[in-house]
């Protein structure tokens, strides 16, 4: 890299009053000497006409490295004749050495110094008798002790110009990917603001999954059972006892419902499971069912009782009420065992009866329920990362099974 000084006075006024100087010096001291001071002086004219016409009045050339060479060489090789016949021109040679330096570009540095180091040396040892080989030596070693400073001012120009550009790159590298981060930064905020209209949506859509089932697993499963009493009411007109008996459920049902259907939508825990633990809330809802139904429900609790999230608590417990309310309305069982089991890594819940069952794979129109009821089933489920299997054939009973990983697995 070359380090252009364009109209500095360091290049343009310098050389030509340090050349006006000496010329200028020359003239008293040839008369002195006894010599005629006029080849001095043609030489000295003829190199400022060279720099001035090669670089003063054509300052584009300076960008040519051809010319620029050519100029250099011609400096060089008039202040070597210069030198040769009066060395106090060998003052001239920092205005070489700075055209050296600044015009010609790298590894040719090196020769445009070392010949500028050559003339500078040849002017210090202009009393050396170059007649035997200790003054040839001397010379050689004055030249040398010129050249290696400068060259090595040189190299240390070069690995100093090769640093900046590599720091000017590296900074070029770190705005360019600065600008990719910010665009990067731009792209993710939209992706960002993307997800949340998409996860804003994702959740409507649940909620109103969510609110389906619970009015289906509350006032939905009430009202049915509401409806059964008072038909079953209508037709005991005749036997007081019996009409009581079916009018006081409906009551006590469309309390009952009226209750979860307050807490479902303040998204409480339901009922049973504000005053105990998932299986004592099994077992009062399995009591109502079942003074509610006439069929029997025993409920068994197996394994330790591991912890578990409300919501999973709440998801068993929906599961239990929806299959006992579709085995009070479809099966016709006489007996129905509600089984809650803490395994290793899960919590299950099986709900057996023995009535006269269906094809699970039957389509859900078909279905009295139209499916809705399993469907919430394993919605609830499959939100907690569980699992809702049926297992029915007809005449031989329904098994209902949901599993749930406890609290530690589901984390």
């Amino acid at each position: 890299m070359v380090r252009r000084a364009g109209g500095t006075p360091v290049l343009t006024v310098l050389p030509y009053l340090l050349l006006a100087f000496l010329a200028a010096i020359t003239v008293p001291v040839q008369h002195a000497n006894g010599a005629s001071p006029i080849v001095e002086l043609v030489l000295a004219a003829a190199l400022a006409g060279w720099m001035l016409w090669l670089f003063t009045l054509h300052p584009g050339w300076r960008d040519r490295p051809v010319v620029m060479a050519v100029f250099l060489a011609g400096v060089v090789a008039v202040t070597m004749v210069l030198v040769l016949r009066a060395p106090w021109f060998g003052f001239f040679t920092p205005a070489a050495y700075v055209y050296a330096y600044r015009l010609v570009r790298w590894p040719g540095q090196l020769v445009a110094v070392a010949a500028v180091a050559v003339v500078a040396g040849t002017a210090q040892a202009y009393a050396v008798p170059l007649d035997d080989a200790a003054g040839i030596a001397t010379y050689a070693a004055i030249v040398v002790a010129n050249a290696l400073p400068m060259c090595g001012y040189a190299w240390l120009r070069q690995n100093l110009d090769r640093q900046d550009r590599q720091r000017r790159q590296a900074l070029a590298e770190v705005r360019a990917a600065n600008e990719r981060l910010a665009a990067s930064l731009a792209d993710n905020a939209a992706l960002h603001r993307a997800l949340l209209d998409q996860a804003h949506q994702a959740g409507v859509a649940a909620e109103r999954q969510r609110l389906a089932r619970e009015i289906h697993d509350t006032m939905a499963q009430g009202l049915t059972g509401i409806v059964t009493q008072l038909q079953a009411a209508e037709q005991a007109a005749d036997e007081p006892v019996r009409w009581r008996r079916h009018f006081a459920a409906a009551t006590a049902l469309a309390r009952e419902s009226l209750t979860e259907a307050r807490r479902s939508v303040h998204e409480l825990r339901p009922e049973p499971l504000e005053t105990g633990r998932l299986s004592e809330a099994l077992a009062e809802v399995a009591h109502r069912w079942s003074a509610r139904s006439g069929i029997d429900a025993q409920v068994t609790t197996t394994g330790t009782v591991r912890p578990m999230g409300t919501d999973a608590e709440v998801a068993l417990l929906r599961v239990a009420q929806e299959a006992l309310a579709n085995v009070a309305k479809h099966a016709g069982a006489g007996r129905v065992g509600v089984t809650l089991s803490y395994l290793a890594h899960e919590v299950a819940l099986d709900v057996r009866d023995d009535g006269r069952g269906f094809d699970p794979t039957a389509p859900a129109a078909r279905r009295t329920d139209g499916g809705f009821g399993l469907v919430a089933m394993r919605q609830r489920v499959e939100a907690r990362a569980g699992e809702l299997t049926v297992e029915s054939e007809p005449g031989l009973g329904t098994t209902i099974s949901a599993r749930i990983p406890t609290a530690e697995e589901a984390g």
